[in-house]
């Protein structure tokens, strides 16, 4: 893609968010009033989030990005693409019961470029009041949060900490969930199932995709909420349809001579635990997560973060830590030239980093913020998952400064 067409849609996606914005602060209250007229008298709502971003490393060796699904990243010169977005979310209520939800993103993804996707599309029906099932497109929720963390403006920072969600390349499925909740001792137990497909793709490196189209998903998770607390076991589980383009991309028959690097029907697993505390003025999330791949691939992973934060009027200050460590995988298959290069190709997925980060919220209207925050990333020259674009010259060692206006509306 040439830099005429990239500043053509940097310039689109700019336009679009600050129209949004300047909707929004035309009359901010009056935007929540339609939408509540509109599900009353027409059953119709419409809704909207965006961030405008603005960051930079200060390091060109590597590019860093919220996750697997951006093909690039930042570099030492500034820009909006890692972080802005703007999403649409419309409703539909048939009846007490029934619920049609569409919502569409544009964000810098896979394809290189801010092209709006549907993120979610899907009918719920809640048989009674502790009870719902959806069915269509559906948010993934591999993790606790994960479901919101395109939606700038419920997370606290700038970006959820790439060093724990980088790795989720899944952003939504096809496919059916169910959830039910309980009371039990002084608190509610909510648990959820769901399986489905996946409709999207990857970005490997320039030109070259994994088509993860097919692949079949199911998991679920179990919340216990009780005073402000709030704590969350998961596990997921998927089974990819297709292959890595490995072959094409070395011109080798890499998974016909080490068999271990086909992805094809093998189950990759995703375990967590989350644990939340919200008792304002003080904050506190601690995230935990294991990888089990069951491709050589990929390297099995273990990860995760701790964030605390204390509201002082409109500010928030936080601090936070995040470390991520991947397990190298061994190969004894033979010819040497292809055992040497799945060796390779597994090391391209390691990751042995962890990260400071710190920052500040202004909660300029109770639509609109204003972040702003710096992340010390320190890792071994190996680590490099998912940075994209590292040379030779890596070290593992990276900051990272970010501004960013989330708005609701």
């Amino acid at each position: 893609m040439n830099g005429k067409n990239k500043m053509k849609q940097g310039h689109h996606l700019l336009t679009a968010l600050a129209l949004a914005l300047s909707m929004a602060a035309v009359n901010p209250a009056g935007a929540a009033d339609q939408s509540q007229e509109d599900v009353a008298g027409h059953r119709l709502s419409l809704h909207g989030f965006g961030t405008l971003g603005l960051a930079r490393s200060d390091d060109d060796d590597a590019q860093f990005v919220r996750d697997l699904s951006q093909p690039s990243g930042l570099t030492s010169r500034w820009s909006t693409k890692v972080d802005s977005m703007i999403g649409l979310q419309a409703g539909y209520r048939f009846n007490d019961k029934l619920e049609g939800v569409l919502q569409v993103v544009s964000r810098y993804h896979s394809e290189g470029n801010f092209s709006p996707e549907v993120s979610w599309a899907f009918l719920r029906y809640d048989p009674d009041p502790t009870a719902s099932v959806r069915i269509g497109r559906l948010g993934t929720e591999f993790y606790m949060l994960a479901d919101s963390r395109l939606v700038g403006y419920a997370n606290l920072t700038v970006r959820p900490p790439p060093d724990y969600f980088g790795p989720l390349v899944l952003s939504y499925i096809d496919g059916i969930d169910g959830a039910k909740s309980v009371p039990v001792g002084n608190g509610l137990l909510r648990g959820k199932l769901f399986t489905g497909v996946s409709p999207e793709k990857m970005s490997l490196s320039d030109g070259l995709y994994w088509n993860m189209s097919g692949s079949l998903v199911v998991g679920g998770h179990l919340d216990y909420l009780t005073g402000p607390w709030q704590i969350r076991i998961g596990q997921t589980r998927v089974r990819f349809d297709k292959d890595l383009p490995i072959n094409e991309y070395t011109g080798l028959d890499i998974t016909g001579q080490v068999p271990e690097m086909s992805v094809v029907g093998k189950w990759t697993r995703y375990d967590s635990l989350g644990v939340v505390y919200d008792n304002s003025p003080f904050q506190l999330q601690l995230m935990l997560s294991r990888i089990d791949q069951g491709s050589a691939a990929f390297e099995d992973s273990r990860a995760g973060y701790a964030i605390a934060s204390y509201r002082t009027g409109n500010v928030t200050p936080f601090l936070g830590y995040s470390r991520t460590k991947s397990d190298a995988n061994h190969f004894n298959s033979t010819p040497p030239l292809e055992q040497a290069t799945a060796a390779f190709l597994s090391a391209s997925t390691h990751s042995d980093q962890h990260t400071w980060f710190l920052g500040a919220r202004w909660d300029l209207r109770k639509d609109l913020d204003l972040k702003a925050q710096v992340d010390w990333v320190r890792g071994s020259p190996g680590s490099v998952f998912p940075f994209r674009a590292e040379t030779p010259s890596w070290d593992g060692h990276m900051t990272v400064f970010s501004l960013a206006l989330d708005y609701v509306f």
